[in-house]
């Protein structure tokens, strides 16, 4: 009978063709920019990352059929347990000899064939929890006390734990999540606006206190000032976007990634495709980004007509997620945004970040899927 309903469902064709195309452009250029790292470096491979980044993509393919089968109502059961197992992670990560430092941060558990970022699952947790939460306190909305202030020490508590190893650029993603699960979720309006000031004042604050922060925002106001020192990555993240004009110097002729801009298939690979598609190629993939988060709030406001207000918070919030880390990357690869360690969604290197992405998507689908069988007239 399941069966039989999924093939009477149709699914967001769109939605697919984009997330297909925005994996597809990751892989390849994930392969541009690491072929020299790799083959210079301990694998002596030149398709050491391609094969890696392959496998994660396949791992997230598995992991995102097998979240896809989960119905919406049993999520929302397990968003509490899901986000306490995910901050358990963020404290394993803190303990010495079990946390793996890298670059001089703490983000990492060592699982010997790869390393697992729990910041990264912390994300979709937090869109689960934070719109589970949100539906459960709907009466409380307007109550600073019943409303507000327990959602405000659980954030507060999470990111305590990851300015801990430090990830700041999590922190700022989750923050951005929670408060837009809140604000959806019909939260006082003098209230979030009054919020939204104390974080400012907050990162402020978290950035002013913070030697290295404060090394990062002069670097990023005059990177010329410094260009071997404080100013290294975004002075050659610039360079590789300007040196890609209209349509790029080709793909595989990036300069930049040959030993001068650090992290290029990672942080910075947005500054690759940059250089060597041009202009065209960063406009591609800003459209395609937001094209997916247009979708996701189609998705979600379909959801909350149907008053399935758990689905369509995590909808939204999913879209909120991945528009957002993808606003901060292209900030810091412009030279927009202070630099920091935060991928670029779907399409940098790395295992965590595409597995949590691709359960995410999962459940984009799935709240997606719901809603078309409930407006055939389905049961599930």
């Amino acid at each position: 009978m399941q069966t039989q309903l999924k093939m009477e469902a149709d699914y967001d064709r769109v939605l697919f063709w984009i997330v297909l195309f925005l994996f597809g452009i990751g892989l390849v250029m994930v392969y541009s920019a690491s072929i020299a790292i790799a083959d210079a470096g301990r694998q002596a491979q030149p398709a050491y990352f391609l094969i890696r980044q392959t496998v994660f993509l396949a791992l997230g393919a598995i992991s995102g059929a097998m979240a896809f089968q989960i119905p919406m109502r049993t999520w929302q059961k397990l968003a509490l347990y899901l986000f306490i197992a995910a901050g358990i992670l963020l404290v394993l990560v803190l303990v010495p000899g079990v946390g793996k430092v890298v670059n001089g941060s703490r983000r990492w558990l060592s699982l010997f064939v790869v390393n697992l970022q729990p910041s990264e699952f912390m994300k979709l947790c937090v869109v689960i929890y934070a719109a589970d939460y949100t539906v459960r306190k709907a009466a409380y909305m307007q109550d600073i006390r019943k409303g507000f202030l327990p959602m405000f020490l659980v954030m507060l508590v999470t990111g305590m734990l990851l300015l801990a190893e430090p990830d700041f650029g999590a922190f700022a993603v989750i923050t951005a999540i929670a408060m837009s699960a809140l604000f959806l979720g019909g939260m006082n309006g003098r209230l979030f606006i009054g919020l939204i000031l104390m974080l400012v004042a907050g990162f402020v604050l978290l950035i002013w206190t913070s030697p290295y922060r404060m090394q990062r925002v002069v670097g990023f106001m005059d990177p010329w000032a410094d260009p071997f020192g404080k100013g290294y990555q975004l002075s050659h993240a610039l360079i590789a976007i300007g040196r890609g004009e209209w349509f790029g110097v080709g793909l595989g002729g990036s300069v930049e990634k040959l030993f001068y801009l650090p992290e290029a298939h990672t942080d910075f690979l947005l500054a690759v495709i940059g250089e060597e598609l041009g202009f065209a190629g960063i406009a591609a993939v800003i459209g395609l980004f937001a094209w997916l988060v247009i979708r996701a709030f189609s998705i979600g406001r379909t959801a909350a007509s149907m008053e399935r207000y758990f689905p369509a918070l995590v909808a939204q919030g999913i879209g909120i997620w991945l528009g957002v880390q993808t606003l901060i990357n292209l900030g810091v690869n412009m030279g927009v945004l202070p630099t920091k360690g935060l991928t670029l969604p779907l399409l940098s290197f790395g295992g965590s970040g595409i597995v949590s992405n691709s359960i995410a998507l999962a459940m984009l689908f799935r709240v997606d899927f719901e809603n078309r069988l409930l407006m055939k007239g389905k049961v599930f």
